[in-house]
């Protein structure tokens, strides 16, 4: 009799063990799963290449007087996201300092994150703001970030921090 208590005894700890580790796996695996997502939900990403601001050098906006479409050969993956150049040295030059040049919340248009939802910007309708790309749904909105710029970008930015978050959880 004591001896199938003990073997009942150890049972049940070996059950409460592996339901504790699936317990453990079951919260935390999830949250590795994301990781990777959420890099790729906080850069708008072209559906078909995959690539950043649709193919378009990030260094570009910066350096010239109209952005230059980047080239396959001169890629660089970044936070999960492929991100092309117009040349060698613009992708090392990115590589130093890539938040430098990057689109500013995404790659989403500013006018609707300071409306309080996201919309894909688009990468031809632009303007670099205190050393910064912004990226505009329209020409239109872009008009109506240019009367009143800092504000525009305060209350983007106010409303970013939610939106991060629930793109963060999709």
């Amino acid at each position: 009799m004591r001896q199938l208590s003990k073997q009942r005894l150890t049972i049940s700890r070996l059950a409460v063990l592996c339901l504790s580790l699936c317990a453990v796996f079951y919260l935390v695996a999830p949250s590795f799963a994301q990781t990777s997502r959420n890099f790729l939900a906080m850069y708008v990403t072209d559906p078909l290449s995959g690539s950043a601001i649709e193919g378009m050098d990030p260094v570009s906006y910066f350096t010239e007087p109209e952005p230059l479409m980047g080239k396959s050969d001169y890629e660089f993956s970044w936070k999960g996201v492929s991100w092309f150049f117009a040349t060698e040295a613009n992708k090392e030059v990115f590589r130093a300092a890539p938040e430098a040049y990057v689109p500013q919340f995404g790659g989403y248009g500013l006018a609707g994150l300071a409306r309080g939802y996201l919309s894909n910007g688009n990468p031809r309708i632009y303007y670099v703001y205190n050393r910064r790309l912004y990226l505009f749904y329209s020409a239109g909105n872009r008009e109506a970030f240019l009367l009143e710029k800092a504000a525009m970008v305060n209350f983007a930015f106010d409303n970013w921090l939610e939106l991060r978050d629930q793109l963060a959880r999709q």
